[in-house]
């Protein structure tokens, strides 16, 4: 019966926003309403704290690992360690403790997927940093890399219902990310080092 929890205890989890408490811990400006308005680990650094974002990516990426490794740890059926990922992902950008309005979910997603395979995220980090390294811009590499997540994950894993979750996730962080991909489009959106 537990293990029929875990999607609910995963999004309750995920709806924790790191970067709204690391904020207040650190009496930083409301990430929700000041810089991006993106409660996200890179809008806690351009409101002026290396530490408190760092903090915050940490936080985030636990998000994904914590409740889809307990997931793991209770043998718990594919479908249902989906959920559990997918449920975590979704506390990340719709929280209910901070009235729906989360992040873009790169880092809880990157938990999600390390937690459910190591070699998977391994493929999908180094995809960032190639599209990183070529383009500069962290929002085309994120968007690159969970596109490229669930052909990833069908190759090195083979679960359809993690391959579906992946599917889902890329959809998701695309929707989260459409005025990225407009600016990217436009060629106006904001370079890796440049401010």
């Amino acid at each position: 019966m537990i293990e029929y929890l875990m999607p609910v205890v995963a999004y309750l989890f995920g709806s924790v926003s790191s970067a709204v408490i690391v904020s207040r811990l650190m009496g930083l400006p409301d990430p929700r309403t000041e810089g991006s308005r993106n409660p996200g680990a890179t809008n806690v650094l351009r409101l002026g704290s290396k530490a408190g974002a760092a903090l915050t990516l940490a936080g985030d990426v636990a998000k994904g690992v914590v409740p889809v490794a307990a997931a793991s740890a209770l043998d718990v059926s594919d479908p249902v360690l989906a959920a559990t990922g997918l449920a975590a992902f979704l506390g990340h950008l719709y929280p209910v403790f901070f009235g729906f309005v989360g992040g873009k979910g790169v880092a809880t997603a990157l938990g999600v997927f390390a937690a459910v395979s190591l070699p998977v995220t391994g493929v999908l980090v180094a995809t960032w940093l190639l599209v990183a390294g070529v383009f500069r811009i962290s929002s085309a590499a994120a968007l690159t890399a969970a596109a490229c997540a669930p052909f990833v994950t069908a190759w090195l894993d083979g679960r359809p219902a993690l391959v579906a979750m992946c599917a889902v996730i890329a959809v998701l962080l695309a929707w989260r990310h459409r005025g990225n991909i407009q600016r990217i489009m436009a060629g106006t959106e904001s370079r890796i080092g440049k401010k």
